[in-house]
């Protein structure tokens, strides 16, 4: 009879796990501190565009200046969150310390005269910034750096949107389509619930979201209202084509603007004036900044789009066509809040339209364009649980799954390498 064998690997995780709380740490308190401060700087940014509309008319000013922050100060800083996935697969020159800073500044510039960003990439790009100086200092392997980097996606991420679980699950979806490696798994939880806990420490509370459709389903081997689904099935296609078409008019913009426009500090320029122009066409500002709040009550923002009659039938797309054009031309910030508000906004015109429960549809299409545009559902399906609740995750998990699909492999990361193909053709040759 064998004598059992005990293992010891236990221990080694325990040595493992108590390493990385160590490296992790660090990170997490300075970026949570950091998100911490870059969210107060943009409330306030917000509210004195709000309080002096003239600002708008400075925003090709604004883009000069930031051109010429990153074309003297940035290295190679310019790249974003490309640079970071790329070093993430691939260690090279490494992510610069000063591509945090620069990008917080230059962010909060941007919103404060008017241009239509997010807060997504700001925050990455600080936590993953802060990974890469904290490993240099530490003199880690490139293992082990590329590990730490992923914690600073993870912490820069979920401390921005107050979503933790998101964020650990955010750092390792996003790097490849269809595939997850799970070794940094622990540290990049331990890392985003770390910089949420010290964000919030800091007084910064996140928007609230309230979905209030209750499903009162009761058949007993059905658990899902079939008629509801078969809508949110459809509302998905349109939530990955929306993400799709977010993605490629971003890039289409940039490559046209860059190519077209010879003299570059130009293209921030001609970026700003057609901001100003879309402006004044149609008569509003609703799509200018964050699109969370509004300056006056009646305003079409994110959370209007929860109710019926709080967003137009195209405000969707006029939120899409203001953030490709800031984006696409040199502006700095995240895509992914004005692919919440795109979201929002189209599933509650879809839900006009289809008869749906307005704030269920606006949820969906709030998460389920960023899957698509983004390449990551599961995380999305999990931010949908952590801002709206868990009733309804059998829709958020079709939502996002349907719209993962129908993006197609295109998306705002072009560093986002394929793992494995959404959808594998198999073709017989005829004769």
């Amino acid at each position: 009879m064998k004598q059992p064998r005990f293992s010891f690997e236990q221990f080694s995780i325990l040595s493992y796990l108590l390493r990385w709380t160590a490296l992790v740490i660090p990170v997490a308190l300075t970026a949570g501190s950091l998100v911490a401060l870059f969210l107060w700087l943009l409330d306030k940014a917000t509210l004195f565009r709000f309080a002096h509309s003239w600002l708008l008319f400075l925003l090709p000013l604004a883009g000069i200046l930031i051109y010429i922050i990153y074309r003297y100060l940035g290295k190679n800083s310019e790249a974003g969150n490309n640079l970071i996935i790329d070093e993430i697969h691939q260690p090279g020159a490494g992510v610069p310390a000063r591509m945090g800073p620069l990008v917080l500044f230059t962010t909060v510039i941007t919103h404060l005269f008017g241009g239509s960003a997010g807060r997504e990439g700001t925050a990455v790009q600080i936590g993953g910034s802060l990974a890469q100086l904290f490993a240099r200092k530490l003199n880690l392997s490139q293992e082990d750096t590329r590990t730490l980097l992923m914690t600073g996606v993870a912490a820069g991420f979920g401390a921005v949107f107050g979503t933790p679980v998101t964020g650990a699950i955010f750092a390792l979806e996003v790097l490849a389509l269809g595939k997850m490696q799970y070794d940094a798994l622990m540290p990049c939880f331990m890392a985003s619930v770390l910089a949420d806990i010290v964000c919030s420490a800091w007084g910064i509370h996140h928007t609230a979201y309230r979905i209030q459709f209750a499903d009162t389903t009761t058949t007993a081997f059905l658990h899902f209202d079939l008629l509801l689904l078969v809508k949110i099935i459809v509302a998905g296609v349109a939530f990955g084509l929306a993400g799709m078409g977010f993605a490629e008019a971003s890039h289409t913009i940039k490559k046209y603007s860059n190519r077209w426009i010879r003299i570059k500090w130009l293209v921030p320029v001609a970026g700003g004036l057609v901001i100003i122009g879309l402006t004044y066409a149609l008569g509003t500002r609703d799509y200018l900044g964050l699109g969370v709040i509004g300056k006056n009550p009646g305003a079409v923002t994110i959370l209007s789009c929860f109710h019926a009659g709080g967003a137009e039938s195209f405000s969707w797309l006029w939120k899409l066509l203001f953030t490709a054009v800031t984006l696409g031309t040199g502006f700095k910030g995240g895509e992914v809040t004005p692919l919440f508000f795109i979201g929002a906004a189209l599933g509650n015109t879809l839900a006009v339209l289809s008869g749906a429960p307005v704030d269920l549809m606006a949820g969906l299409g709030f998460i389920a364009v960023f899957a698509g545009a983004t390449n990551t559902p599961v995380a999305c399906t999990l931010m949908g649980v952590e801002l709206f609740g868990a009733e309804h995750v059998l829709y958020y998990a079709v939502a996002c799954f349907t719209a993962y699909y129908f993006s197609g492999h295109s998306g705002i990361y072009s560093a986002q390498r394929v793992g494995i193909a959404k959808a594998k053709i198999s073709r017989t040759k005829a004769g």
